[in-house]
């Protein structure tokens, strides 16, 4: 139930977003979802791809640092209050999120967030024991299948 996503930094200058993201649609790799975080010196660049592996090589092939990290798709219900439930769980049981962003596909009222967890196999299984669906690679992979998140 985790995914792989890659991570890489890249200077915060005019140019170096596009470089990474041509690398990967040269290869004919699909971006699904992305997070980029700054700072004035550097961003980090955080990516779901099908293809992690590939992408990881066509990057490092063209010069980038690039780090892989486990994180965890949920699917949380799109309406007020929806979010705030899922992180009463984790808060409830002192898990600490790192970090979190949006995936872009939901379906049936459900929005889909990526987290990374401190201990994700933690995470996982109290989630799942709270009733909080957690997305496997291929529903998420499949809910990005209608070529939306092209890079």
């Amino acid at each position: 139930m985790k995914l792989t996503q890659i991570s890489l930094f890249l200077e915060n200058r005019p140019g170096r977003l596009r470089a990474p993201v041509q690398v990967l649609a040269d290869r004919g790799i699909n971006i699904l979802t992305l997070s980029l975080a700054d700072t004035q010196q550097f961003g980090i660049l955080r990516l779901i791809v099908r293809d992690w592996a590939t992408a990881r090589t066509a990057l490092e092939d063209h010069g980038y640092v690039v780090s892989l990290t486990e994180v965890v798709a949920v699917e949380v219900e799109d309406r007020p209050g929806g979010l705030a439930s899922v992180l009463a769980h984790v808060d409830d049981a002192s898990l600490n999120v790192e970090y979190m962003y949006a995936f872009t596909f939901g379906r049936g009222g459900r929005a889909v967030l990526i987290f990374r967890f401190e201990d994700p196999d933690a995470a996982i299984a109290l989630l799942q024991a709270k009733g909080v669906n957690v997305v496997g690679d291929v529903d998420l992979f499949a809910r990005g299948a209608n070529g939306a998140g092209d890079s």
